[in-house]
């Protein structure tokens, strides 16, 4: 059966280009902003089918040409063809240097297939050679054919990929995508094998247009239900949706920091009115939980969580360090005799006053609380190349500081501190279910035995310590500590002060 009406052919595949382009561009776009190559190779493929479509439209006999030229009948050929190169591209593993080339390359691979276009109209509008001349279909057939087979192979392989990217995330977007490549397979078939104007030649026209139509309308639908990432965001690479995730991540972050606006997020990345105050009601609500946690935490531990949260796993490290051991002598018998109200409070008067001393000028990390005692490393986090000068220098002006309270309160224990340096096992310690930090090892052990031997008011540091000093600390020798589980008295120095400080 033949019809040849030559507008409504104009007319419709016209539309069905210029719906193509549309469609194309919005992934070339999408690709663009995202950086994903899968995105941009298939958008690109749609652009080269598209536009070859649409040449193949403008060319049509009695429209704007008096007659038929080359151009009108191959031009769908050459562009399924280029399609089925660019689809075959964009299902290879693009997560490396092939990937990063596509994506370095997209503005020169866009502009090389906007002037092979512009060529091709040229001289097919203008009927110039080799375009010119009309085609029997004797000359057509046997290259259009082997076209058609290359193309098949092309489209299938394709094919097979995306189905194994569609059994993975079970999306509706990349079925339509490799339903779409099986149609433009079949499609090739059909320009090679059909007759103008007869309706094995118009079928080839109509799977084109389900095949875009199909892909245009889950891309739409997914627009409309404003998935997170956009329209195309099954298609992503891992790469692509890794960086999508810290994006979304920072910017939740910066919504719990208080340093952006929820309706400045939500236009950043498409959100609904419901999305945006559901993200906004999350941010309050992770906001108000570390308000109430953080208080139990170091600081610096608090901060590296939530850089990292794998950096909580059991397990440490060996790390050198500082310890600084404080307590308060007489604390026991001076409990006896007190309420309990009253102890809590003599006790959170000396913390604090020592927390802001240790956390804010001298950096030091809270190991634990332990009643009157109190135990403080400098560089188990981050880097303190000063850890021992900060040690001592934290350990003096916590005496300082808690001297004038205990003047105001004659009867209150006073404060004693030791301090050492040297290597020591840092990580988390305890069960899954609940953990501690802590600093393990002879370097702690010893900085509680020199606490323990230190006079109210007094810090009494190691040799070791008092190495890491060097000229800078005034210290006085003391007679050697006898240590719990060391077997030769641990040498021990009076630090009196720090010059400079």
């Amino acid at each position: 059966m033949r019809w040849e009406h030559h507008p409504s052919h104009f007319w419709l595949v016209l539309l069905v280009a210029v719906v193509n382009a549309a469609l194309g561009f919005s992934m070339s776009e999408t690709a663009r902003r995202r950086g994903d190559p899968r995105i941009f190779l298939v958008g690109l493929a749609f652009l080269a089918a598209a536009g070859f479509l649409g040449l193949h439209a403008l060319a049509t006999p009695g429209v704007l040409l008096q007659k038929g030229n080359a151009g009108f009948t191959i031009a769908t050929q050459i562009g399924l063809m280029n399609a089925a190169v660019l689809a075959i591209a964009s299902s290879l593993d693009l997560g490396g240097r092939f990937g990063q080339a596509v994506i370095r390359g997209q503005n020169a691979l866009r502009a090389a297939l906007v002037l092979l276009l512009v060529a091709w109209g040229v001289a097919s509008l203008a009927s110039l050679p080799p375009l010119d001349d009309p085609l029997v279909p004797e000359e057509t057939e046997g290259p259009l054919r082997i076209a058609a087979l290359v193309g098949v192979v092309l489209y299938a392989v394709a094919a097979l990929r995306y189905r194994r990217l569609y059994l993975t995330t079970r999306e509706p977007l990349p079925l339509a995508v490799l339903t779409t490549w099986i149609l433009l397979a079949e499609a090739m078939v059909a320009v090679a094998f059909g007759r103008n104007w007869q309706l094995s030649w118009w079928e080839w026209h109509l799977l084109m247009a389900i095949a875009f139509a199909l892909v245009a309308s889950v891309a739409r639908s997914q627009q409309r239900r404003r998935r997170a990432g956009g329209p195309f965001a099954s298609l992503y690479l891992d790469q692509t949706v890794a960086r999508a995730n810290a994006a979304y991540a920072n910017a939740l972050g910066q919504l719990v920091d208080q340093k952006a606006d929820p309706d400045d997020v939500a236009q950043r990345f498409g959100l609904s009115g419901e999305q945006a105050a559901l993200v906004d009601r999350a941010a309050t609500r992770i906001r108000q939980l570390d308000e109430t946690f953080r208080p139990h935490f170091a600081p610096q531990l608090a901060d590296r969580l939530r850089r990292d949260p794998g950096a909580g796993e059991l397990g440490g490290e060996e790390r050198e360090v500082s310890v600084l051991f404080a307590d308060l002598e007489g604390f026991t018998a001076w409990a006896e005799s007190r309420p309990p109200a009253e102890v809590i409070d003599m006790l959170n008067e000396y913390w604090g006053t020592a927390v802001p001393i240790v956390l804010e000028r001298y950096g030091g990390l809270i190991e634990r609380f332990a009643g009157d005692a109190v135990m403080v490393v400098f560089n188990a986090q981050g880097d303190q190349p000063d850890h021992a000068r900060r040690a001592f220098g934290a350990a003096l002006e916590l005496q300082e500081r808690t001297a004038a309270l205990a003047e105001r309160n004659h009867d209150w224990p006073r404060l004693r501190a030791g301090v050492n340096s040297g290597f020591a096992a840092v990580g988390y310690v305890g069960a899954e279910a609940q953990r501690s930090f802590a600093v393990i090892g002879d370097t702690t052990n010893t900085a509680a035995r020199l606490q323990a031997a230190a006079r109210p008011g007094e810090v009494v540091i190691a040799a070791a310590t008092r190495e890491a000093l060097g000229d800078e600390a005034d210290v006085a020798a003391m007679p050697p500590v006898e240590a719990k589980g060391k077997r030769e008295p641990v040498s021990a120095f009076r630090l009196l002060r720090l010059r400079g400080r």
